[in-house]
């Protein structure tokens, strides 16, 4: 039917019908919004409970049952702790299913002089398992008056071998706070009349970053060296344990380096970005290239731009973003508790 053809027979169609679809469709709006209302209500609540919820566990079920009966019920309530160096740990409730394990947490500053709401777990915890693991933690809350935090923390065993056996030990060996965080133009640094240092060596690396250069990397048949620049002596340190220590070019790419003190007890580490002094339009690094120091504490790191010609690097000035710490508390904290599969309840 030709769009004339519809609008002359539009004028057959009786007016109660055109009521009745009127009244029917903003219905049906109606009833939308509402159930929009309440699900984005029942989400607040839960974003707004999560602070509290290991210190409160059946406040914290109570809350599940109403959002989602079929999640509280997985969580079995475990409540065994342990302490050392000033510093108590809760296992609060865990769910154990397949191959994951999904435990809450709690640690508390008995000395209130320890850690701060900057607290987190230092990739130091682990399960008693033969298989190796993938893990990751969310810190839920802090609460500043208890100097106590939560942490939701998942542990998935490869190779999809289930979690089995009558119990299971949840142990922490380090905890990293009050940590620092630098945002900013690096004012020390003029690239406008910067002299290069173009003096390389090859590295074996620590970690990679950037598509490009994983992929040539894991291209290479026998993944040889990596070639950055050599460090040449401090140029400036625009915080404490973070220095720049080199910029200079490697077969035409731009590398800006820096040095990271002491990470395997502090965790400091960062990037390095361009701002164009005349659109403030951010260049981010294209790759990068991180590797130890001869001891194997310290690390340096080699930012790689591939877009920035020498001549047009006065343009930008040189921003960085740095996250530093003093060093991380250490202690032995570990609890044993029974072990339930939930993942049949």
């Amino acid at each position: 039917m030709r769009g004339s053809e519809l609008l002359n027979k539009m004028d057959l169609i009786s007016p109660q019908y055109i009521h009745a679809a009127d009244i029917q469709s903003r219905t049906k709006r109606t009833g939308l919004k509402k159930w929009c209302a309440i699900a984005a209500c029942l989400c607040l609540v839960f974003i707004l409970a999560v602070p509290v919820m290991a210190a409160s566990m059946p406040a914290f079920y109570n809350m599940l049952y109403t959002v989602s009966p079929a999640t509280a019920q997985f969580f079995k309530p475990v409540h065994l702790s342990c302490e050392d160096n000033g510093i108590r740990m809760e296992v609060s409730a865990a769910y154990i299913h397949e191959n994951i394990a999904e435990i809450y947490i709690s640690v508390q500053d008995l000395e209130g002089t320890k850690f701060d709401e900057t607290i987190d777990l230092f990739d130091s915890y682990q399960i008693n398992t033969p298989f190796d693991c993938s893990s990751h933690c969310v810190l839920s809350g802090y609460d500043p008056d208890t100097h106590t935090a939560e942490f939701l923390i998942t542990i998935e065993q490869w190779d999809d071998q289930d979690i089995t056996g009558d119990k299971l030990t949840f142990s922490l060996r380090e905890i990293l706070s009050n940590k620092e965080t630098y945002k900013g133009i690096i004012n020390e640094v003029n690239l406008s009349d910067i002299q290069f240092d173009n003096t390389t060596q090859g590295v074996d690396p620590r970690g990679i970053g950037g598509s490009e250069f994983i992929e040539k990397y894991e291209e290479s048949a026998e993944q040889d060296l990596l070639t950055v620049l050599k460090p040449s002596g401090t140029i400036c340190s625009p915080v404490d344990g973070v220095s720049l220590t080199g910029i200079g070019y490697v077969d035409g790419y731009l590398h800006i380096q820096v040095y990271y003190k002491d990470i395997l007890k502090t965790d400091n580490h960062g990037t390095i970005a361009l701002t164009n002094k005349e659109t403030d339009e951010t260049i981010s690094a294209d790759g990068s290239v991180a590797f130890f120091d001869d001891a194997g504490e310290n690390s340096y790191e080699d930012y790689i731009f591939t877009e920035i010609p020498a001549e047009t690097l006065g343009e930008y000035d040189l921003y960085g973003e740095f996250i530093t710490s003093s060093g991380s508390i250490e202690g032995n904290w570990s609890v044993t508790f029974p072990l339930e599969n939930t993942d049949n309840h």
